[in-house]
């Protein structure tokens, strides 16, 4: 069982910036991790994950803009976000999961996600 606490949120204008933080009651050295968003009346999107060797991959929208990090000895996984579009607006989740391939896929185990809203 893995215990997720995101934060970082809040409303910011476009054009500006938001640290995301993600927090495992775990280690998370052993698990590949990823960020999803879920915009209102939207599926959850994948924007970007960090494998255990710390190779990163995003979403095409955020490729430039958004950059995601660990800290292992922190339990941590951050998403960095410069440049926000309204269309960035969602809540933001992190994911522990693996690669198949270059397939991310996720355990079940989630927070309760942290909102991003970006409106001027």
């Amino acid at each position: 069982q893995v215990h997720l606490v995101e934060s970082g949120g809040g409303l910011v204008q476009p054009g500006g910036s938001l640290q995301l933080s993600c927090t495992a009651s775990t280690s998370v050295s052993a698990y590949a991790m990823g960020w999803y968003r879920q915009a209102p009346g939207k599926q959850r999107e994948l924007v970007a994950t960090i494998s255990t060797r710390g190779i990163t991959r995003y979403v095409e929208s955020v490729k430039g803009r958004f950059t995601i990090s660990r800290d292992n000895a922190k339990n941590a996984v951050y998403l960095q976000m410069n440049s926000l579009k309204p269309e960035d607006t969602a809540v933001y989740y992190c994911n522990p999961g693996y690669f198949l391939g270059s397939k991310f896929s996720g355990y079940d185990y989630w927070g309760q996600g942290t909102q991003v809203t970006v409106s001027s």
